[in-house]
């Protein structure tokens, strides 16, 4: 996997299966979910990987929507942004090229509840 790209690098001449997240930022948003679950705001969490996007989903209860969902689309990547953060209501909160900005506005919640 190239993570300057976001794609997966498949044998010449195949196009990959499944998009995936990279190791680095699997670890990003792992990290982030970890430190939600100690503050008490997630307790679960579920990875989707199609041909087209990979989506990380957090959830404060297993039977309920996800609290936030973290999508990553390369195609388009020379567009908006290949990262999207999406609401509990299905909302686009935040769109970009960096995962980093886009999962800022949860790293900010968490402060602001770790702070209260």
């Amino acid at each position: 996997m190239s993570a300057a790209s976001g794609t997966v690098v498949a044998f010449p001449g195949r196009r990959p299966n499944q998009i995936g997240f990279a190791r680095e930022e699997l670890m990003r948003i792992l990290d982030l979910y970890g430190r939600m679950v100690a503050a008490g705001e997630w307790r679960d969490y579920a990875m989707d990987f199609t041909k087209d996007t990979a989506t990380f989903a957090a959830f404060r209860r297993t039977a309920e929507r996800p609290q936030a969902r973290i999508e990553k689309r390369p195609a388009l990547r020379n567009r908006q942004g290949m990262w999207t953060l999406f609401g509990e209501h299905g909302q686009v909160l935040k769109r970009g090229h960096e995962l980093a900005g886009v999962i800022a506005p949860v790293e900010r919640r968490l402060l602001k509840a770790v702070d209260d």
